[in-house]
């Protein structure tokens, strides 16, 4: 059976302005909470409001994600001592107002690199954390897809196996009571994406193989609207991302090529309808926000974020002061980091 640890720190986070504070880690009180004062900057509909950066106790921090859950901001991410390595673990933060945090949960597998860490809420009002164990020889396969469970963020059940071996389910999505995401191959002989679907979140079945077979297709994240329609910003290695489409049961897709080669994606869909992504752009590596046109299959950057170097893999939540949260990390100030931005979204015009 697959075991994996949870342990909690009470590690926390304190406020500065404008200056780096510290103490030992070992006395759970390391800080590290740099604001920056941002002019406020206009760009295809979009404003920086405020970016800050809110941990960075790993030698490497990395692949973000972000909700909002019982009126507090959950932040996970992958803590290493490089972007690839032996013993990646996840962990989980929380904050009640996005400047103080703290941890609440710390995973760890003793076989495997703990990978890519995704949030979700499920109907149960459960918050559920999936990643990916990347196995350590001699195991025979290469990936496993895990999810853990919690109705408090920090007391959370074991792993359960979700999805097949060796198909990296990346990230989780609810629509009317019913989990999607798609998995993609890590095989040199399974490089295509299979659409996965549950009930629990626990129990995966296969919906779809071979959504898309060119290239090495991987990365993906969904939106569903109001009419059922499904949206999927794929990344595709080493070629162009794309833009899938498709309506219920979701076993029939139509794919649009963006132009543009992406990394780490994440999208929402804003209420006024507008879909807006957050990707890794390659020229001049960069975090930046992105309008996606359905319509024409396009893909515009409207707003880079401070970033740079070994950077992206977004959270992206609309917050309830109306601005676009956005969780990445970044190494451009050196150390690899995580980082929280905040955005204001002009109107749409007509």
């Amino acid at each position: 059976m697959l075991r994996l640890a949870a342990s909690r720190s009470c590690g926390r986070l304190a406020r500065c302005t404008g200056v780096v504070l510290g103490t030992a880690w070992a006395a759970a009180a390391f800080v590290l909470l740099m604001p920056w004062s941002v002019q406020a900057v206009w760009a295809q509909g979009l404003e920086l409001v405020e970016v800050r950066r809110i941990w960075d106790h790993a030698p490497h921090n990395a692949f973000t994600d972000l909700v909002r859950w019982q009126g507090r901001w959950w932040c996970a991410f992958r803590e290493g001592t490089g972007h690839v390595n032996y013993h990646g673990k996840l962990r989980v933060i929380v904050s009640q107002d996005g400047r103080n945090w703290e941890s609440a949960a710390l995973m760890s597998a003793v076989f495997a690199d703990l990978r890519d860490p995704k949030l979700a809420v499920t109907p149960a009002g459960e918050l559920m954390l999936s990643g990916a164990a990347a196995m350590h020889p001699p195991i025979p396969f290469r990936h496993q897809t895990v999810a853990w469970f919690s109705r408090d963020g920090r007391h959370w059940t074991d792993a359960v196996k979700i999805g097949d071996r060796d198909f990296w389910l990346w990230r989780v999505v609810w629509h009317k009571g019913t989990a999607y995401g798609f998995g993609y191959g890590t095989r040199s002989n399974n490089r295509w994406i299979r659409l996965y679907k549950s009930t629990n979140g626990r129990k995966f079945t296969l919906l779809a193989d071979k959504v898309f077979t060119q290239g090495y297709p991987n990365e993906t994240a969904l939106v569903f609207t109001k009419d059922d329609t499904c949206y999927c910003l794929l990344r595709r290695d080493p070629g162009t991302g794309q833009l899938g489409i498709s309506r219920p049961p979701y076993t029939a897709w139509q794919w649009k090529d963006l132009g543009v080669r992406i990394g780490g994606p994440q999208m929402i869909q804003l209420p006024d309808g507008r879909l807006l992504a957050a990707v890794r752009l390659y020229h001049k590596t960069r975090t930046s926000l992105c309008w996606i046109d359905p319509n024409e299959g396009r893909l515009t950057e409207a707003l880079r974020l401070p970033s740079g170097g070994d950077c992206s893999y977004a959270g992206m939540v609309l917050g309830p002061d109306g601005l676009v949260w956005v969780s990445y990390y970044s190494s451009h100030e050196g150390k690899t980091s995580i980082y929280l931005a905040k955005v204001r979204v002009s109107p749409k015009k007509d």
